[in-house]
């Protein structure tokens, strides 16, 4: 076996990084552990991205540059799964990730896992070996999501019970923001090493067009008022105090008001439901005439639509970081978001948006009323937006900050 001290395994047992952004349940984890795993190469790191094998026509092992690569595990059936019910065919993955490893003659100093899920992998491959360095992000905690929802899934108690001994047992878990390691302490355990390190975005993709050429682009009025989701269709997303806002905004009033809601995968899944909900929603406020829902919106449409947006709106129950708010800051595009979880960190109040209390549509609309009726302050937002992603929030800071956890910890 050969250790090689600047080597590292990414985990996103249910996250593929090398998958089509949009699928079922592919969102910011997919996006976080790809972009990560891709600057961590560009710093030296040998970086192993591992994900569960869904489709027997995917390929076994993607080569995304000369450092990083992502390897896809058989565990169970070559199948989509729900995350929900993948506990059990962890054990298979943990045998498939060994069996690599002496395939390949190499063991990983570092592994660092993604979701509670992943968290599991890691801490039975510390157990097996030992010399292995574990670090966790976990994206969402089932101490918060649980509070959220009225029927607690069948595997909610082995899921708050991992998160636990993850974080008492990891050699340091990841926090996304301030409010992420305040949830930790207060729900879930006052034990472990826990190290702030937020999510980034590419600063150099998003921003790359003006508002001006991205609405010729997309066939957008030079007047329009345009107010953008993009994300999963899901109740915890809070789509449905949206398009309620839109129906109470000021603005509706003058015909300018555009509200896109974009995101969503197979018109048979989860999203689909949500997605044909919310559509009745529409039609039942009579708003068919101003919202629009594009779909998925591929990678390279995506920079455009930010930076065609007047306001960016987040109206999540709960969000753990979010990289959606970091993508239309960089388009110099201002967020209107939920006064919760990550959120809070990334969406500075009255300076890169504003902070509006969940499920609150009353005070949406207010927002939106403020934002898309003052030009020149929402230039201004998005302005300051965009410096503080530059400053804060790029991929290479994120990455820079992780390595050099990496070398503390080796």
């Amino acid at each position: 076996m050969v250790l090689d001290r600047k080597r590292v395994a990414l985990i996103s047992v249910h996250g593929d990084p090398a998958i089509e952004i949009g699928k079922e349940e592919a969102g910011g984890q997919n996006v976080y552990v790809r972009h990560v795993g891709e600057a961590l190469a560009r710093l030296g790191w040998q970086v192993d991205m591992f994900s569960r094998k869904t489709d027997p026509e995917d390929a076994t092992i993607v080569e995304h540059s000369p450092q990083c690569r992502t390897i896809r595990l058989t565990a169970g059936p070559e199948a989509f799964i729900p995350r929900d019910e993948l506990f059990d065919r962890l054990p298979e993955f943990v045998e498939q990730f060994q069996a690599f490893q002496v395939k390949e003659r190499i063991e990983y100093p570092i592994v660092h896992t993604n979701y509670w899920l992943s968290s599991w992998v890691g801490m039975e491959l510390k157990r097996q070996q030992p010399q292995i360095r574990q670090v966790h992000t976990h994206h969402s905690l089932g101490a918060v999501k649980y509070k959220a929802v009225r029927d607690r899934p069948p595997i909610a108690d082995t899921r708050l019970e991992t998160e636990k001994r993850c974080i008492e047992t990891a050699d340091c878990v990841i926090a996304t923001s301030p409010q992420e390691e305040e949830d930790m302490r207060s729900l879930v355990t006052k034990k472990g090493n826990i190290k702030i390190i937020p999510c980034g975005t590419d600063v150099d993709r998003f921003g790359s067009i003006s508002q001006t050429e991205a609405r010729q682009r997309l066939g957008f009025d030079p007047d329009d008022k345009i107010a953008f989701y993009v994300g999963r269709f899901d109740r915890r997303k809070g789509i449905e105090t949206l398009v309620r806002a839109a129906a109470e905004c000021k603005t509706r009033a003058t015909g300018q008001l555009k509200l896109i809601i974009g995101g969503g995968s197979r018109p048979d899944k989860a999203d689909g439901r949500e997605r044909r909900r919310i559509e009745g929603i529409v039609e039942e406020l009579e708003l068919g005439d101003i919202a629009s829902f594009p779909g998925r919106i591929s990678d390279a449409d995506l920079p455009a639509y930010f930076a065609a947006a007047d306001v960016c709106v987040l109206p999540s129950h709960y969000e753990p970081f979010g990289l959606v708010p970091l993508e239309a800051m960089a388009c110099w595009t201002p967020v209107i978001a939920s006064k919760v979880g990550g959120l809070q960190y990334s969406v500075v109040h009255e300076a890169t948006g504003l902070l509006v209390p969940p499920k609150d549509a009353a005070g949406f609309a207010k927002a939106l009323d403020r934002v898309l009726g003052d030009s020149q302050w929402r230039d201004r937002l998005g302005k300051a937006a965009r410096s503080r992603v530059e400053n804060e929030f790029s991929w290479t800071s994120v990455a820079g900050q992780l390595a050099e956890l990496y070398e503390t910890l080796l």
